[in-house]
């Protein structure tokens, strides 16, 4: 656990830095650069949204989850209901690319808040921990943080008791344990009272059934964990028919039992979130590949549903990083390799852009600003295998480019580099393109100077960037000298691709706009602000 062990239990050295002090709200970077504070709501979120797993480039994950610990209890002491408010509004939208961090906050408000926060964190646990394997995050992370009073024993075992037989049934089989946790240990703590159903569940978690019929239980949830137990001595063809008629997920299978057959029976019922988790496997076993037409039309129908990403809350991120995986033809772990089909390419490039919020253009002159400083190439997005901010900026950058009619993009580190970029062209050639470029330091003034040079007409600067600038000139002041020379109110949104405390942008100017990377409503808040609507 992470967060809980850097929290409670070699930074990188720049070259000298340029950019000095010119405002007394501006404080150093970890870069070395002054820059401004962002606020405490935006940092806030840049946790809840990006995490602290991997760190930057100038700060190591366990400092970095620590200031960010530090400012949430800030928070949580002032208004802790309105942390929770924040961690519920994320979670539940699916505005992250993972729930770690939301379960973490609401642990830390569910420990050391008022006692009217407490109540609001524990009322709120179900609609944060929504499966068994959040529920078993949140559990160690509360428990590493205060001990078993009335309160929480009763928030947990809610969480059993107010579920539908059915869908509790299918968490305790699919979800048995992790952290450390089992179903088991959290019921013999909390000791929670029901009749009927549910409590029967409950007695199978904790105690185990003494044996299993022939016949299926008569009930329709306890045949569920009927199904489940009697897949342990299964034939193939049981197994097919058992997968079948419960809708059984594949967690349950046993892992002897996994054939391609077993893969081809989960299709019609399995969760978005594991199909593109598992595309490398369908291929690997044959389940999909070409000129088999049904399973491939199925599952790239399924992958480019807009409706099925909304109510699976597939994050882009996760679509990226499954992505990347699939094209790679064989796994980031293990000796596992596959033939990649190019139609599952084309709908995970179509479910990367769907599975950002609709965006409304804003119709005006947009400059996209790419930081391809070296420390955008060091750590991993929330933790996702092989994003770093230098790809999730250029990820993002694409869906702008995509929405808005007139757009002129940019590279920078400490000097200006062309980077064009098309709106029909794939993520995947932008980001080989991003690849082959020279890094170095960063200079996030570089877009405003290079548009005021070169005469470029911009109603709106958007400038994707970890903010560790350290190089150059300031960007606010190169802001307001373009908007004086070239007599337009230019708006200025930065992008931030890391959960650290700092912005380029003047938290006071009323243009300038701090928004979180690959938040999933970030696309469509940008335009609103750029048009003039917030």
């Amino acid at each position: 656990m992470k967060y809980l062990k850097n929290v409670f239990g070699k930074t990188a050295v720049a070259d000298a830095p340029v950019v000095e002090r010119t405002d007394a709200r501006q404080a150093p970077n970890n870069a070395g650069g002054f820059v401004y504070r962002a606020s405490a709501m935006d940092r806030l979120m840049r946790f809840l949204i990006l995490g602290s797993e991997g760190g930057t480039y100038y700060v190591k994950e366990q400092k970095l989850a620590q200031e960010n610990a530090a400012h949430v209890k800030a928070m949580i002491a002032e208004n802790g209901r309105t942390v929770v408010k924040a961690v519920v509004d994320v979670s539940v939208s699916g505005r992250a690319p993972r729930n770690d961090p939301a379960l973490f906050v609401l642990a830390m408000c569910a420990s050391f808040g008022d006692a009217a926060t407490r109540a609001a964190a524990l009322a709120a646990l179900p609609k944060v921990a929504r499966i068994g394997t959040h529920l078993f995050h949140f559990v160690e992370y509360v428990d590493g943080m205060r001990g078993w009073g009335r309160g929480l024993r009763t928030a947990f075992g809610k969480w059993y008791t107010e579920q539908d037989p059915k869908s509790l049934a299918y968490q305790v089989v699919k979800y048995e344990q992790r952290d450390g946790w089992s179903h088991a240990d959290i019921l013999r703590k909390s000791h929670p009272k029901i009749e009927g159903t549910v409590n029967e569940i409950l007695k199978y978690v904790v105690d185990g059934w003494p044996g299993i019929g022939e016949e299926p239980h008569p009930d329709e949830a306890l045949a569920i964990i009927w199904a489940v137990e009697k897949l342990k001595t299964a034939d193939e063809s049981e197994t097919l028919k058992l997968i079948a008629q419960y809708r059984l997920p594949m967690e349950v299978v046993p892992t002897d039992k996994r054939t391609a057959g077993v893969y081809e029976a989960l299709l019609p019922n399995t969760p978005i979130t594991w199909l593109i988790r598992n595309l490398g496997n369908l291929s690997k076993h044959g389940v999909i590949a070409e000129g088999l037409y049904a399973n491939l039309n199925a599952v790239c129908d399924k992958i480019a549903s807009p409706e099925t990403l909304r109510k699976g809350r597939v994050h882009p991120l996760a679509v990226l990083v499954a992505l990347n995986t699939y094209k790679a033809g064989k796994g980031v772990r293990g000796s596992a390799e596959w033939p990649v089909i190019q139609k599952v390419v084309d709908a995970l490039e179509a479910a990367f852009d769907l599975a950002f919020k609709a965006v409304e253009p804003a119709g005006k002159r947009f400059v996209l600003g790419l930081d391809v400083s070296g420390s955008m190439g060091f750590a991993e997005i929330a933790g996702m295998t092989g994003i770093t901010p230098r790809i999730g900026a250029a990820a993002m950058a694409l869906i702008t480019a995509r929405t808005e009619p007139n757009v002129v993009s940019m590279a920078f580190a400490t000097e200006f580099q062309p980077f064009a970029i098309g709106a029909k062209e794939s993520l995947g050639s932008i980001v080989k393109r991003m690849e082959k470029m020279q890094f170095g330091g960063t200079d996030c003034a570089l877009p405003m100077t290079w548009a005021l040079k070169n005469r470029v007409e911009a109603d709106a600067f958007v400038v994707y960037t970890d903010s560790e600038t350290w190089a150059g000139g300031h960007p606010v002041e190169a802001l307001r000298r373009y908007r004086s020379k070239m007599g337009i109110p230019a708006k200025l949104v930065v992008v931030g691709m890391t959960a650290t405390e700092f912005t380029i942008a003047d938290p006071e100017d009323a243009g300038m706009l701090d928004v979180v990377g690959f938040d999933t409503a970030a696309p469509g808040v940008i335009s609103q602000f750029v048009r003039g609507a917030v």
